[in-house]
């Protein structure tokens, strides 16, 4: 029985990974990061990342796109799904986090509670 991955891309995810990683010629991958902001206090963003640095980052790979998310973050992004959506009005990564405890009205940041054992 083969482990599943903590993080899935779907299929447009990973085709668009690659597509932004190509954008600059430095860049090794896409990092996804947890900034504060917002109303709910974090908000995802997708930056390029240069160099890799497995001892701040995991590093996930499907068929070639490199996706590294913080180490410090991981628990809250343990069973999401990075997609990507096209649409009329907006494109961009989406987020399916099972771990978000609630939303901002407007969508752009979320909360996570921290389980302590």
């Amino acid at each position: 029985m083969t482990a599943q991955s903590p993080i899935t891309m779907t299929p447009e995810a990973v085709k668009q990974i690659k597509a932004k990683t190509a954008l600059n010629a430095d860049a090794i991958g896409l990092r996804l990061e947890i900034a504060t902001t917002g109303c709910s206090g974090n908000s995802y963003k997708m930056a390029h990342v240069l160099e890799e640095d497995l001892v701040k980052d995991e590093k996930f790979e499907v068929d070639g796109a490199m996706l590294y998310i913080a180490k410090i973050h991981s628990w809250m992004l343990f069973g999401m799904e990075v997609d990507y959506e096209d649409g009329k009005l907006s494109s961009g990564f989406t987020f399916n986090n099972p771990n978000e405890s609630g939303r901002c009205g407007c969508g752009e940041s979320f909360t996570v509670d921290r389980v302590d054992n």
